[in-house]
């Protein structure tokens, strides 16, 4: 088991810590529903250390991205993220990840945790032009600052106006006293803010001055747990739940980064996918019964018939109701349709609807 370079922050201040994708971790401090709420309406700070970092670099740096990612690169400029995923040849998805345009010739992908040495190999083994690549992952440490008050409560600690900065881009400026950091318009929660990239050694006066720094904004330190509860009020996908190996870019609703406009791993039976139709499809879904649906429970339609699986399900914190997301056969997918998740071998009545669930 890992620990991050904050593990013992994070105990000092209570943390329930977990195993999560081979690394110590914080899944709660206060609770799930406090924690949400910080962040929907104020300011919290994520330690998310644990995703992977690698470094792409040299004259073949962009070609060996084109080759492994859904999305076209080519259309990033400097200081411009974008998301992507990294298919399979079998129709699946290894990852979903981001990736930062550093400059001409250098780039950043931002990769999940628990899929770090899966990526890395999948990565190298298409690496035939012989890009220049470096694991970094071991090396640095990622703070997610997210919610609407974030902008104002960090502004004191870097030159930069971060409200200048647009969502899915970053700036690479000062910040909380250390020089070339890495300032990020991203987050997966959907209430705004950055993400903040910095070497384990510079990580603990990064932390002490964010949390200084919000005190005023009432910031807390927020756990996995309520990270996994705001993406899901976004209908935001989880790796291993709602996208992997065997669900394809198109089934899962990430057509809008899969671009043909380029030739990519297994590109070719995507857009035969695509032209022909997929069978079946993600969807959100809201339960009109008492009940909490989660990962594996099955969907069936008003006559009793399986149509799918619940692949993320919880009680949302800002809705107060319960939420899911699943894959269903594309004939029941339609929003409105009512369908039935089986909880505990009884049948309780949900809608599906579009996503996100939370409007904000």
């Amino acid at each position: 088991m890992k620990n991050i370079a904050l593990s013992h922050i994070h105990e000092q201040l209570g943390a329930k810590m977990v195993p999560f994708a081979g690394y110590n971790m914080p899944v709660s401090y206060e609770g799930v529903n406090a924690e949400h709420e910080t962040v929907r309406t104020g300011v919290g700070v994520f330690d998310v250390s644990h995703m992977g970092e690698f470094l792409l670099t040299g004259p073949k740096a962009l070609d060996l991205i084109q080759k492994v990612c859904s999305n076209d690169a080519s259309k990033l400029v400097d200081g411009q993220a974008q998301y992507t995923c990294l298919p399979n040849k079998t129709g699946g998805i290894v990852d979903d990840l981001i990736v930062y345009k550093l400059q001409d010739e250098q780039y950043l992908l931002v990769v999940n945790a628990s899929n770090i040495d899966k990526d890395w190999a999948w990565i190298e083994k298409q690496n035939t032009m012989d890009a220049d690549m470096r694991n970094l992952s071991d090396d640095y440490s990622l703070l997610a600052i997210q919610g609407p008050k974030a902008i104002e409560a960090m502004q004191s600690l870097t030159s930069e106006d971060l409200s200048a900065i647009k969502f899915y881009h970053f700036k690479v400026a000062d910040f909380a006293g250390i020089e070339h950091v890495i300032i990020s318009a991203t987050g997966y929660t959907g209430s705004g803010g950055f993400e903040i990239y910095c070497k384990n050694s510079e990580v603990e006066q990064v932390w002490n001055k964010v949390m200084e720094a919000g005190k005023n904004f009432g910031i807390k330190p927020i756990g996995l747990a309520a990270r996994d509860t705001l993406r899901l009020e976004m209908g935001f996908c989880l790796y291993g739940n709602d996208i992997s190996d065997t669900t394809s870019p198109l089934e899962a609703g990430l057509g809008w980064i899969t671009k043909f406009t380029k030739d990519f791993v297994n590109s070719e039976n995507l857009k035969k996918q695509k032209e022909e139709g997929v069978k079946r499809k993600l969807i959100g879904f809201e339960l009109t019964e008492r009940g909490i649906p989660r990962h594996d429970y099955e969907i069936a339609d008003k006559d009793g018939n399986i149509i799918g699986i619940v692949t993320s399900g919880t009680m949302a914190p800002s809705l107060n109701k319960a939420i899911g997301l699943g894959y269903v056969t594309v004939e029941n997918s339609a929003p409105g349709t009512e369908i039935f998740i089986q909880i505990r071998n009884k049948p309780v009545a949900a809608t599906i609807v579009k996503t996100p669930f939370y409007k904000g």
